[in-house]
C-alpha cells in the first residue's frame, strides 16, 4: 500500500518534520499492543503523543522514558545497557538479551540514514545489533525517518528497504524512494 501526502513546508524549521511523523506514527497505536521506541528525536516527538492507554512499551531511550513518564497506564520498561551520551540511550549486550526475549507487535525505528544498495543506517555498531534484534522479534517494523535523511550513509547498516513493513517520513521523500518503496511492498505514511 503506498499512500501519498503533500509536500510539507518543514525544511525551515527543523523539528516540524519530527513532529509531522509522530503525528502519523501515533495512529498505528492500538490498546494491549507491545510496541518498542528506539532512540532518536522523532520517536521522542512521538512518545510525546503516546496517549494514556494499556501498552507494553520499551524503549531503550533516556528522552523517550522521560516523556513517557507522565502516563499512568501503560507498562513502560527499559532494558539495561551502557550509555550512549550523544542519542541519549542505553544500548550493548545488556539490552539485546533483554529483547530478545520479548516478542512486539510494533517497532519503531530511528535510522540516521538511507541510501540506495547500502539500505537504512546508524552511526553506532551497537546500536545497529540492537535495532536488528528488536527488528527480529517485532511483527511490523515501522521506520520514521524524514526525507533529510534519504541519499545519506551512515557507518553501520541496520536494515534494507524489503526487511521494513512501513516509512512513515513528512511527505517530502524523493521519487525514486516512493518508487523502491512500491516495488517492495512497503507502506509509506
Amino acid at each position: 500500500m503506498y499512500l501519498y501526502c503533500p509536500k510539507s513546508s518543514s525544511r525551515n524549521d527543523p523539528e516540524i518534520p519530527g513532529r509531522i511523523i509522530a503525528q502519523k506514527a501515533v495512529q498505528l497505536l492500538r490498546p494491549n499492543t507491545t510496541f518498542y521506541l528506539d532512540s532518536g528525536s522523532t520517536t521522542t516527538a512521538l512518545a510525546r503523543l503516546v496517549p494514556d492507554d494499556s501498552y507494553l512499551i520499551f524503549t531503550n531511550s533516556v528522552s523517550c522514558v522521560t516523556e513517557l513518564s507522565r502516563l499512568k497506564v501503560p507498562r513502560v520498561t527499559m532494558p539495561g545497557g551502557v550509555l550512549n551520551r550523544y542519542s541519549m540511550s542505553l544500548c550493548g549486550t545488556q539490552s539485546i538479551q533483554a529483547v530478545q526475549k520479548t516478542n512486539f507487535d510494533l517497532v519503531f525505528l530511528g535510522v540516521t540514514s538511507y541510501a540506495d544498495g547500502l539500505g537504512f543506517s546508524c552511526g553506532v555498531e551497537e546500536e545497529s545489533f540492537l535495532k536488528q534484534a528488536v527488528m527480529r522479534r517485532s511483527e511490523q517494523v515501522v521506520v520514521l525517518m524524514d526525507s533529510s535523511k534519504i541519499g545519506l550513509k551512515s557507518t553501520y547498516t541496520i536494515c534494507d528497504l524489503p526487511d521494513v513493513d512501513i516509512v512513515i517520513s513528512d511527505g517530502n521523500l524523493p521519487e525514486a524512494f516512493l518508487e523502491a518503496c512500491r516495488k517492495h511492498n512497503v507502506t509509506v505514511y
